[in-house]
């Protein structure tokens, strides 16, 4: 039986408060407060869930706020398996106060040798036709090699890779034919040296260039510009549906975990996209994860192009 697997070695929970104002040296009292689980490929696994597709969680937990997250997670119907580690899990706070944003993002704990090799040695217990979703930052004590390593288990094991790392170590990963990657422009534009202004050409001569280094699939996130998505027989891309931006942090891993959720579903990738693209926008114009209610209306405002301009020589 075929299982989901997400894994986040950087989560967070996430503190948003609001407040009248917000002045130095006194005490501020909010108006407003909310906490939410974090990390990118926690949000995967509860859009995975909203999308009835049972999944599993996995990565570094720690101490009382690691308990939270846990206990979120297990909530809303999905199972855990993470690695327990010395610290605290990081706490980050939002803070709003008339139009002013203020953010702070803390450090959280130095991960040991051994739990990474007891996360490691959780992926190598995967099997064939499993899916793994690895997204995310790093948290301290953990180099970018360990992208490597996950994906040589992931190849030899016969599993779905499915990453969404900014680091350009995922360059290297690509040897190992990763399922489906999904940069965005920004970091596409950084990895092979591209202007600011990157149009949508450059785009997709360097998403065949992932292809031809390795990558099954890629998803590229292009923001309100909308998302291509290309493997080797097709090229797909999209416009992004109109709306108020509140929020876009979560808006990748939304588009992310709908796209491939509809592929579980059996849904050609025509329609994956469409919906995933709808889908990332709800959340962008949402305060938190998208419950998909207005995902019908959106992507009726979507515009599907197939194998559009001439192929290039890559």
């Amino acid at each position: 039986m075929r299982m989901i697997y997400t894994c986040t070695m950087n989560p967070a929970i996430d503190l948003f408060s609001e407040f009248d104002s917000f002045d130095p040296f006194v005490v501020n009292r909010s108006i407003f407060e909310e906490y939410q689980p974090n990390g990118k490929a926690i949000n995967i696994s509860f859009l995975l869930e909203k999308l009835g597709i049972p999944n599993k969680a996995t990565g570094f937990l720690g101490g009382f706020t690691g308990n939270f997250i846990e206990q979120e997670l297990e909530a809303a119907g999905i199972e855990t398996a993470f690695i327990k580690v010395d610290g605290i899990t990081r706490i980050n706070t939002f803070i709003r106060a008339e139009t002013m944003e203020y953010k702070a993002v803390n450090r959280g704990p130095v991960i040991s040798v051994q739990a990474q090799e007891q996360l490691l040695e959780q992926l190598r217990r995967l099997k064939k036709e499993d899916w793994l979703f690895v997204s995310g930052s790093l948290p301290r004590g953990v180099d970018d090699h360990i992208y490597i390593d996950i994906a040589r288990i992931a190849h030899r094991q016969g599993v779905k890779l499915v990453l969404d790392i900014s680091s350009p170590v995922l360059l290297d990963c690509l040897a190992y034919k990763p399922y489906l990657i999904k940069p965005n422009d920004e970091e596409v534009a950084k990895w092979f040296g591209l202007s600011d202004h990157t149009n949508l050409a450059e785009l997709q001569t360097a998403a065949q260039q992932l292809l031809k280094r390795g990558a099954q699939r890629v998803l590229l996130s292009r923001g309100a510009q909308g998302a291509l998505y290309c493997d080797t027989k097709q090229e797909l891309a999209v416009n992004a549906p109109a709306g108020k931006i509140v929020n876009t942090a979560c808006a990748g891993d939304t588009m992310l975990a709908a796209f491939a959720g509809k592929l579980m579903h059996g849904a050609p990738e025509e329609e994956a996209l469409v919906f995933a693209t709808a889908a990332g926008s709800s959340t962008a114009f949402t305060s938190g994860l998208s419950e998909l209610k207005d995902v019908p209306y959106l992507a009726g405002q979507i515009q599907l192009k197939r194998n559009w301009g001439v192929k290039h020589d890559v």
